[in-house]
């Protein structure tokens, strides 16, 4: 059993990639195996909404050059997938945001191919705007049949300056009670 987890921070190993690291802590501790994808630095560009995906159906975006086919491939390999992003006026990164519309419709025009896995999303913000960032994320694994766990609160951790989600308890342990409820569905849906 496999998770992997994609970082849409333009900081590597920041806040974003901090929390993501607390659910996968736990995940490991289950025995599943973890893998965390850091976006920041490369390139993934945008869904052109040619729909070359649809004629083909060879489970690839027709655009290559950049790590939009590596992060689909990664994707349709995991038993659960991990979407991490900083709050970017109230809503995702440019670079999850062009991850999760690609893979959407590869996914689609491919005969639902992310269909039960097990997806989860987390937040990194500073002050607000985080729940919208969440529902984009959520919205994602809900149009592509994925089974979705909850945890003790919103999967949102707390900082501005890199390091500074260390400080928000409360966040971390929602990550971990996210990461121990990931592991027990996987579970449920790999029986």
């Amino acid at each position: 059993m496999k998770v992997v987890a994609f970082n849409g921070s333009a900081r590597r190993g920041g806040n974003t990639a901090i929390l993501l690291g607390y659910v996968l802590g736990e995940l490991a501790q289950e025995g599943i195996e973890t893998e965390l994808v850091e976006l920041a630095g490369a390139t993934i560009h945008g869904c052109l909404a040619c729909r070359k995906c649809s004629t083909r159906k060879d489970r690839r975006c027709s655009q290559t050059g950049d790590m939009g086919n590596v992060c689909i491939d990664k994707m349709a390999a995991a038993d659960g997938i991990l979407l991490g992003s900083p709050t970017y006026v109230t809503d995702v990164s440019p670079e999850i945001k062009a991850l999760i519309d690609r893979a959407c419709l590869v996914a689609r025009a491919n005969g639902g191919m992310f269909r039960r896995k097990v997806g989860a999303a987390v937040a990194a913000v500073r002050r607000a705007g985080a729940i919208h960032a969440l529902d984009t994320l959520d919205h994602f694994f809900l149009v592509t049949e994925m089974i979705i766990p909850g945890s003790s609160y919103w999967n949102i951790g707390m900082g501005r300056e890199p390091g500074d989600a260390e400080k928000d308890e409360e966040g971390i342990q929602t990550m971990k009670t996210l990461g121990r409820n990931m592991a027990w569905l996987l579970k449920k849906v790999a029986s």
